[in-house]
């Protein structure tokens, strides 16, 4: 389509209401929940409404999912970091959600500094025509990079993962941090040791699993995925649905509908084991995902394909020491450097290369933890 029109995502995205979602973890799912707050509460028939569901988020694959229902009104986008410049010059989003940033595909993204520059940059010559942007709090680069958009909602999602945020993204200090107990939240709030640059006050709060809005109602969103984590992104997808106009009840009521998002926490079946699949990504997701395998067995699956990234030296930033006292079976194309690392944290493995094999002759239910490839391997594999 693009060969033949170059100007077709342009094109698509002309006369529709836009809200992108983008973030180093959690897009995908946040998308989702946006989409079916925005059906709940906009569009109760089911057709005004797109979604590039499947979680393609560059050039072509906003296409081809836009080209779906080209009368569309409402186009709830999941935008990949690289691409969120091109589609506030293009689409002119009226919302943007902006989750997080962690080293995530180095040799595709480079520093994610520069990814947060980028946003701050598209965001500043927009100007007065640009999005609403609803950004998480918790994370000093999207605080940086949000300061140049016409209005912010912001959303302190009590984050635990900091180890990606340590020096200020405006003058280089170091970031100050306080005790979590100090603040209600789960990773405390942070300052620069030397410019004003600081965690903005937030109008949206996740506390001990419950949403407050901005009226100071508690809502407990009793959510189909699992995590903590999870709660935050809808958090921030409730933010921009009732940004959209959409009621915060209906908005919560359209997100419990949400269960496997494009596979995620999807259970399958692999000839006679049943395993339920989690994806992670990068060190951050991995934070997350670990403490949701409960299984006595877990099946880690490892690749360096161009969508995971080539370089696996995070696989020392994570910490499998939490997996002591069960048996892991690392597999995938890199299953080798993962029972390096297992090895090192004292975990009993086995290894096995071959997913199929992996997944073989497991009586019990088993959690499976993969990067992007081998996910979408195994999603086709037990047809998810």
């Amino acid at each position: 389509m693009l060969k033949l029109d170059p100007q077709a995502l342009p094109h698509l995205l002309t006369g529709k209401h836009l809200a992108m979602v983008s973030g180093t973890n959690g897009k995908t799912t946040t998308t989702h929940f946006l989409a079916a707050a925005v059906r709940a509460g906009l569009d109760p028939s089911g057709d005004r409404v797109v979604h590039n569901a499947d979680g393609a988020n560059l050039h072509g694959g906003i296409t081809a999912a836009l080209s779906t229902k080209p009368r569309a009104s409402w186009a709830i986008i999941e935008t990949d970091e690289r691409v969120v410049a091109d589609m506030i010059r293009l689409g002119r989003p009226e919302v943007l959600v902006l989750l997080n940033f962690s080293r995530d595909q180095l040799d595709r993204h480079h520093e994610i500094k520069a990814l947060g520059r980028s946003w701050r940059n598209a965001l500043a010559t927009a100007g007065a025509d640009g999005p609403v942007v609803v950004a998480n709090a918790d994370e000093p680069l999207v605080v940086w990079a949000a300061q140049s958009a016409r209005r912010v909602i912001w959303v302190d999602t009590a984050t635990t993962w900091t180890q990606d945020a340590s020096l200020c993204p405006e003058c280089g200090a170091l970031l100050l941090r306080t005790q979590p107990d100090q603040t209600g939240g789960r990773g405390g709030h942070w300052r620069c040791s030397r410019c004003d640059l600081a965690q903005p006050e937030a109008t949206y709060r996740v506390v001990d699993g419950r949403i407050l809005d901005p009226a100071g109602a508690v809502w407990d969103p009793r959510l189909q995925v699992p995590g903590s984590f999870n709660i935050s992104n809808a958090a921030c997808a409730l933010a921009a649905a009732v940004q959209l106009g959409v009621p915060t009840a209906t908005a919560i009521e359209g997100m419990r509908t949400v269960t496997a998002p494009a596979g995620r926490f999807a259970t399958a079946r692999f000839g006679d084991t049943t395993a339920r699949l989690l994806l992670a990504k990068n060190p951050a997701g991995w934070a997350e995902a670990l403490p949701l395998a409960q299984t006595s067995e877990v099946v880690l699956a490892i690749d360096s394909a161009a969508a995971d990234g080539r370089d696996v030296s995070w696989l020392w930033d994570v910490d499998y020491e939490q997996l002591a006292g069960r048996t892991v079976i690392a597999t995938g194309p890199r299953a080798q450097d993962l029972a390096v690392r297992l090895a090192y944290a004292g975990v009993e493995h086995r290894c096995v290369p071959d997913l199929a094999q992996a997944l073989a002759d497991h009586p019990d239910p088993v959690d499976v933890i993969a990067t992007y490839t081998p996910f979408q391997r195994l999603r086709k594999m037990g047809g998810v």
